[in-house]
């Protein structure tokens, strides 16, 4: 496998036809959030990097990585892939337990199985909203569930040295341990997203507007400084939201705490 210490978006143009007028590099270690408006063309951005594009997809742009176009063998190859990708919608085909299904991905990937299949589980559950074991059957597990064990199986088990994550606030993991999983592993993570929680904590944002990258911006000292009070808000409706799926009583006082958190953030 490739030791991948860069890639790199040259700009194609947008959904009208204007050019993008970009050459972005990102680095291993380092975490990009991909924003816009929903249908806004944050997914084509993953998939254009997906398929290592050399202008040849409908945005026209090219994909370099270590500042060098990509050979027929990394883009098509099922080999030692360069880019994992986890879209919105993952589905299990195979009837294997997650035990077996731990177990050939080891095999495959030539690994030591022993501790490793372990550390994999562990980490799944720990990122998982509602726990499972190695004997459940992979096509059993929720969406939430599936996720969490492919990002920890990217994170621990896979070589692929990019990653991409297609909107993960909807996965039901926890997803500020999970960026911080595949970061500590010096990949190169890219998560399109709309929570402003991962969008501020990343290095930087890409902006998409109209099929098109509009705006790169790095993550601000005062942003990250915003975090922690985001943070609060986006902890208490974690509670409100826990509650309800506990089957417990919402009470107003909760409300006027998070009311209050939001005013003095927002005044």
């Amino acid at each position: 496998m490739m030791n991948v210490e860069s890639l790199t978006v040259i700009g194609g143009h947008n959904k009208h036809g204007d050019a993008e007028n970009i050459h972005l590099r990102l680095f291993a270690g380092t975490v990009t959030a991909v924003t816009g408006p929903t249908g806004s063309g944050k997914s084509r951005l993953l998939s254009d990097i997906e398929c290592l594009a050399q202008f040849d997809t409908p945005t026209g742009r090219g994909i370099l990585v270590n500042d060098a176009p990509a050979d027929d063998r990394d883009r098509f190859g099922f080999d030692g892939k360069l880019v994992a990708q986890l879209s919105q919608n993952m589905n299990f085909v195979t009837d294997l337990t997650v035990g077996e299904f731990l177990a050939m991905h080891a095999e495959s990937r030539r690994s030591e199985e022993d501790g490793l299949i372990s550390a994999v589980f562990k980490c799944a559950n720990n990122l998982a909203g509602e726990k499972f074991t190695l004997d459940t059957k992979v096509t059993q597990l929720s969406g939430g569930q599936s996720r969490a064990l492919m990002i920890a199986d990217c994170a621990l088990m896979s070589n692929s040295p990019i990653v991409l994550i297609d909107e993960i606030e909807n996965a039901g993991v926890d997803r500020r341990k999970a960026i911080a999983l595949l970061t500590r592993s010096e990949k190169i993570v890219l998560v399109s997203t709309h929570d402003p929680l991962l969008a501020l904590g990343a290095d930087m944002r890409i902006v998409i507007k109209n099929g098109g990258i509009y705006r790169v911006m790095e993550t601000s000292e005062e942003e990250k400084n915003a975090l922690s009070e985001i943070e609060m808000i986006d902890a208490l409706m974690s509670e409100v939201r826990g509650r309800i799926r506990r089957g417990e009583r919402v009470e107003y006082e909760l409300l006027r705490v998070i009311q209050r958190a939001d005013t003095r953030y927002f005044a």
